[in-house]
């Protein structure tokens, strides 16, 4: 029979105390006979379990939510009983995700898990999560991911489940899902040149390896199967987003204010190219850092490439008449999650998962003024940092042989015009990176000043400085752009000290910018691509000496008064002691040269000129610890982030993606007069009721449910 779950969940909600008590023996029945009713093999029967169990879910939760966890175990399904009921609940839920079930009834078996997963605001908090910690459904998760067919319909659902569970009580108490995730192969390390050979192996012998213990894959196979089918679930993703966005820019640039724009010029640009309103998607970039941060095998999934296409957008059809979806909270269409690899064009650019989850970033940190988009940011900048530290990650981002062209997306700006997207070079993936963080740096110094943003982002292009010095690297990058971005973000730094002092410790941003110069300064002979770079770097050094000149004031001013920032100050004071050596021994000889030659102002040629002669006579203190830096550690640095982004920040992002919408009707398809089949062979829901959870997807297709057959109802 058919539960009416809008008046179920509301009724639970509307009951006060003493007729909770009085109900509590009702509500344990209907939780035990709909755990019992999805071992029925009638799949209406189950359908309407798993709903009604989505509403029981919510409903005592959305009432008791002061109630401790123990109270709404024992509202559900009585303390004493909770153990067995939960562990016939997750034992069928994983015989239904691993069997042969209808594609519609594993979609609603996830839609309950991410239901009981999201019920409370902090995940941690919520005690029923211990059985599911106890009767894992880890290897069903990484089944769905592993079979194309399922991870096309189920595998964003799975993907989100995942990251959800892994951030269980991970602090408190032993998670099995993040063991479990983290498991490494035993195969030998790979070196650089044999990184994509061995993703490709990987990937052709991934359906010949693998072994099937009671319907379903042994766990050792499907952690590599895993890795690969969540990176697809990622980039498909991620993959959409960009794609909508930039349909959606396009879309902005053509209308009407572009049309203005180019009529009156560029002094109306700041009020005509609004930022575009991005609905971020923290859920699958928490999906992307724990794979990167506890699977190290990932990084390969990272780096496998295939050709870079524009995903198909769907022919118009009629939708019907529901609210908006903002981009970003749906999922990509099922024909694109299960689209076939294409065969390699030479002229077709490749990507990989990597390069997509760049342009990602590159939307997302555009605009951080809102509190999800500074969250998604931050998170962002945090993979990135685990990219950076990994040595297998570094040495494809540096490999000469494997180059892309990367089109970042570009903040539209006053003083600068927008990109030629045609004119990228091809080039190692580095590249990409320091693009980014230098966009990053000269695009957000701004009255609101994102201090932890700028920190991160400083500290990745330090950890990229200190592989390339260890490998030797001589990187073919323009390094004046990070040099210039620098100056001007101390420049900065010193404009608005009053008001920048009241809120961060900008003397530690600075002293890591500081130590940049010094790193470029000490070692750059060993990774700067030529000679002439080291001179470049000398000259940018002495043209914006002022700026130098400056900190050290400031930072002497502050070091030798006492107050808060006294200590940090006089470390800025230490870093700048080869910068000042520099500026004090070369703007003699240049004032001197352009004396002796009667010149009023010196070229860039001939001040280099002047750089090169006097190298000789220059004097250096070595500085230690330059190539040294702190790795990153989720705990304890990052757990209040953590904690909050899967809290309740993350909740009001999630519910437009994980929360159940119930079915409102069947469609059964006419049966044949001639044969009588089952009826559950019949039985599809509508597309309303079980809707994907694809974060990305403007289109929503409608069914119109098929009329039911007076024959078929007779013979149910």
């Amino acid at each position: 029979m058919k539960v009416n779950l809008e008046y179920l969940e509301s009724k639970l909600e509307s009951v006060n105390g003493e007729e909770v008590q009085r109900i509590q023996d009702n509500i344990n029945s209907l939780f035990h006979h709909c755990v019992q009713a999805l071992g029925e093999e009638h799949q209406i029967k189950v359908v309407n379990a798993l709903q009604t169990l989505c509403a029981l879910f919510r409903g005592v939760h959305q009432k008791n939510k002061s109630a401790s966890g123990f109270d709404i175990i024992n509202m559900l399904m009585g303390f004493d009983k909770a153990e067995r009921r939960m562990k016939d609940l997750m034992e069928r839920l994983d015989s239904l995700l691993c069997g042969d079930s209808s594609e519609s009834l594993k979609s609603l078996c996830l839609k309950l898990l991410l239901c009981l997963v999201t019920v409370t605001d902090n995940i941690s908090q919520n005690t029923i999560l211990e059985y599911v910690m106890i009767n894992s459904i880890f290897e069903a998760i990484l089944q769905i991911l592993s079979d194309p067919s399922s991870r096309g319909q189920h595998g964003y659902d799975a993907v989100v489940l995942l990251a959800l569970l892994v951030n269980y009580r991970k602090y408190e108490s032993v998670n099995p899902y993040i063991v479990k995730l983290s498991i490494v192969d035993d195969e030998p390390t790979l070196d650089v040149s044999m990184l994509l050979l061995a993703v490709s192996s990987l990937k052709n012998d991934g359906e010949k390896q693998a072994t099937f213990s009671s319907g379903r894959l042994t766990t050792e196979r499907l952690i590599s199967c895993h890795s690969q089918g969540m990176g697809v679930v990622l980039h498909q993703a991620l993959t959409e987003y960009n794609r909508q966005y930039k349909d959606k820019e396009e879309e902005n640039q053509g209308g009407f204010f572009s049309t203005l724009t180019s009529m009156v010029g560029s002094m109306f640009i700041a009020d005509v190219d609004e930022k575009l309103s991005v609905q971020t998607n923290e859920a699958i970039l928490l999906a992307l850092y724990e794979a990167v941060h506890l699977n190290r095998n990932f990084i390969t999934v990272l780096a496998q490439s295939h050709p870079e296409i524009d995903i198909p957008v769907t022919p118009s059809t009629p939708t019907p008449t529901t609210p908006t979806t903002p981009l970003g909270t749906t999922p990509p269409s099922l024909d694109v999650m299960n689209n076939p690899e294409l065969p390699l064009d030479p002229n077709l650019q490749t990507s990989n998962l990597l390069i997509t989850f760049l342009k990602y970033a590159s939307i997302v940190m555009q605009d951080t003024k809102d509190e999800h988009r500074l969250n998604s940011a931050r998170l962002c900048l945090i993979i990135l940092t685990c990219i950076a530290e990994d040595q297998y990650a570094d040495a494809f981002l540096h490999d000469d042989n494997i180059n892309f062209r990367v089109s970042l997306h570009r903040m539209p700006m006053r003083h600068r015009k927008k990109a030629a997207g045609k004119n990228i070079p091809s080039r190692p993936l580095v590249c990409a990176v320091l693009d980014l963080m230098v966009e990053f740096i000269v695009t957000h110094m701004m009255k609101d000043f994102p201090m932890d943003l700028y920190l991160r982002c400083v500290q990745i292009i330090h950890k990229l400085l200190c592989y390339q010095k260890k490998c030797r690297i001589r990187l073919h990058y323009t390094w004046r752009e990070l040099w210039s971005a620098l100056i001007n973000l101390l420049k900065f730094l010193l404009s608005n000290e009053t008001t920048l002092l009241a809120k961060h410790n900008i003397f530690h941003l600075a002293l890591l910018v500081v130590n940049l110069f010094n790193m470029f300064i000490t070692y750059g002979d060993t990774f700067l691509p030529t000679s002439n770079s080291y001179d470049e770097l000398y000259y940018e050094i002495v043209r914006m000496h002022q700026v130098f000149d400056n900190l050290y004031c400031m930072v002497l001013r502050v070091s030798t008064n006492t107050g808060q920032w006294k200590e940090a100050a006089s470390k800025v004071t230490h870093a700048l002691v080869n910068i000042r050596a520099i500026i004090n021994h070369f703007n003699p000889k240049i004032e001197s040269y352009a004396a002796v030659n009667h010149i009023s102002q010196l070229s860039e040629e001939q001040v280099l000129e002047v750089v090169r002669s006097n190298y000789d006579t220059l004097t250096l203190k070595l500085q230690d610890g330059l190539d040294q830096f702190e790795r990153y550690s989720e705990q304890p640095k990052e757990a209040a982030f953590f904690k909050e982004l899967v809290g309740d920040p993350m909740r009001s992002s999630l519910s437009l993606l994980i929360q159940p919408r119930y079915p409102s009707r069947f469609s059964f398809p006419r049966p044949s007069c001639h044969s009588l089949i089952s009826p559950s062979v019949f039985l599809t829901i509508h597309s309303s009721a079980v809707p994907s959870v694809h974060p990305l997807s403007f289109h929503h297709r409608s069914i119109r449910p098929q009329p039911v057959s007076l024959l078929f109802l007779l013979r149910l």
